[in-house]
């Protein structure tokens, strides 16, 4: 593991896999039919040169690129985590930009310049989920934003036929090539500037519904069951898999 780590730090192994990364996604998104629903939502928003904020579970952020028009700029928050950063440059490859942060910290330089470039016009993707879990439970942080910038949100899913969820804290959801995808955009949710606590906790709650609605629905389509939110966040499930492995250490012992 350690000497895994120590090859991932040097430079050139990490421009490699971001360029892997960016040919799968594009080969996942060319050898299968994809269908794309509510996209005149972002399309009016786009033509009144209105921002907001897209807003996707962590567990689908792979093909979230494809979903996304070039010519309209966006700057999608990304964990500053070793992981996060090489799905960083990956997108870079498709004309987006990162923040690297959490919406979850509040008054750092990342909620400062998601609300800079929203304001300035551009539109910011976030995973209210994201960075730590747990899985499809949104937190707090993107109402923060988007009320401080003063735009609306805007759900979207995918789901594929063919894919791997793998058994990260995230469920991520891993698209095999020569499959059927669907895209699906959500009904954009407002937030007020004046929300106060529970306003906050309102319009958190909404975001985490319509995402959940919006993936369970992208799966459905696909013959897929609905996925629970998860209970663990990533620390929590590393520490729960580092006990098991402890365990069964001292049961070979």
């Amino acid at each position: 593991m350690d000497f895994a780590r120590r090859v991932l730090r040097a430079a050139w192994v990490r421009r490699c896999l971001c360029w892997l990364v960016s040919v799968y996604i594009r080969l996942v998104r060319l050898s299968g039919p994809w269908h794309v629903e509510g996209a005149s939502v972002p399309a009016a928003f786009h033509a009144a040169k209105r921002p907001f904020i897209l807003a996707f579970w962590h567990g689908r952020l792979l093909m979230m690129p494809c979903a996304w028009s070039r010519r309209q700029p966006i700057h999608m928050l990304i964990s500053g985590h070793r992981d996060g950063r090489i799905i960083a440059d990956a997108v870079k490859y498709f004309g987006i930009d990162s923040i690297a942060g959490s919406s979850t910290e509040g008054g750092t330089a990342a909620l400062r310049g998601m609300v800079r470039f929203l304001k300035a016009g551009d539109c910011v993707g976030i995973t209210p989920d994201g960075p730590d879990g747990p899985a499809m439970r949104a937190t707090s942080g993107i109402v923060t934003v988007a009320r401080l910038a003063g735009v609306p949100i805007l759900p979207l899913a995918y789901a594929t036929k063919r894919r791997r969820i793998l058994g990260t804290w995230d469920r991520f959801h891993l698209p095999l090539p020569f499959s059927r995808g669907v895209f699906l955009w959500g009904e954009p949710i407002e937030v007020p500037a004046d929300l106060d606590a529970d306003g906050i906790e309102r319009i958190r709650a909404l975001v985490e519904a319509r995402l959940n609605a919006l993936t369970a629905e992208a799966d459905r389509r696909l013959g897929h069951r609905r996925l629970a939110p998860g209970t663990l966040g990533r620390k929590a499930m590393r520490q729960v898999r580092h006990d098991s492995a402890r365990h069964e250490v001292g049961d070979h012992g």
